[in-house]
């Protein structure tokens, strides 16, 4: 069966968009409060969602995000801007080994265009304070920004209930 050049065409670009989705942990929506109001389309908003870092157990973060309205938002053609919140904390006894956790590791990731701009989270251990820190920054694949968020999380006893 011979397949036609549109197929082929319509595979890679599924292939890219797949590629294009976020990395890390899943996310849980919270909940969205409208910033403006648009006429046309959604309103533009500040989502938060929460999200577990997959490689340490007792530790949850929120982070909450500007989201773009109108037409090309409702469409999904907007991009969002590079203006976010972080907060992590101990929701549970942490018995990760930190010696073992890499530098910078990304826990979490979503796109905020539908082209080349993601929105990171990046974890680090700062071993002598034994604490973890989270950092969220935005990148475009050929400007970057320099807005970012941090939120840090000492690693304390859990008191067992």
């Amino acid at each position: 069966m011979k397949r036609s050049p549109g197929g082929k065409l319509r595979v890679c670009w599924m292939l890219a968009l797949t590629a294009l989705g976020g990395g890390g942990a899943q996310a849980d929506e919270i909940g969205c409060i409208s910033t403006t109001f648009r006429l046309i389309g959604k309103n533009d908003k500040v989502c938060v969602s929460a999200f577990d870092d997959p490689k340490v157990p007792g530790v949850a973060c929120h982070i909450a995000q500007a989201k773009t309205g109108g037409l090309g938002g409702t469409i999904g053609l907007a991009e969002d801007p590079s203006r976010f919140s972080i907060a992590c904390r101990q929701i549970g006894p942490i018995t990760a080994d930190l010696g073992k956790l890499g530098e910078n590791e990304e826990v979490y990731s979503d796109r905020t265009s539908i082209f080349f701009k993601k929105t990171h989270v990046y974890r680090t251990v700062d071993r002598k304070r034994n604490t973890l820190v989270y950092v969220a920054i935005s990148d475009k694949l050929i400007d970057g920004s320099p807005q970012n968020s941090i939120s840090t999380v000492p690693v304390m006893p859990w008191a067992a209930r």
